[in-house]
């Protein structure tokens, strides 16, 4: 991963966008020597969002087996033909 000053970022904007859709390589971005920020191309953000949200799911559905909040499957048949419907 490459890594940019903030001043580069700055002055370069169009340049590392134009690089960024290219090779969808993301970028950090450094202020005052620390890392500040990453910039991703908006299709790998959108990705990334999708798999968050499918891995967000998976834990709660986690959560609720550890908490005992489960549906024989005929419960959940009915409960979605309810929805179906």
């Amino acid at each position: 991963m490459r890594t940019e000053l903030v001043t580069t970022l700055k002055r370069q904007a169009t340049e590392l966008l134009d690089e960024l859709s290219r090779n969808r390589e993301p970028i950090l971005i450094t202020q005052h020597g620390l890392p500040s920020a990453y910039l991703v191309d908006v299709e790998s953000f959108d990705l990334l969002q999708r798999r968050m949200s499918l891995l967000e799911g998976i834990a709660r559905g986690e959560k609720a087996v550890e908490d005992g909040r489960v549906l024989s499957h005929a419960q959940a048949k009915q409960r979605m033909e309810r929805w179906l419907k």
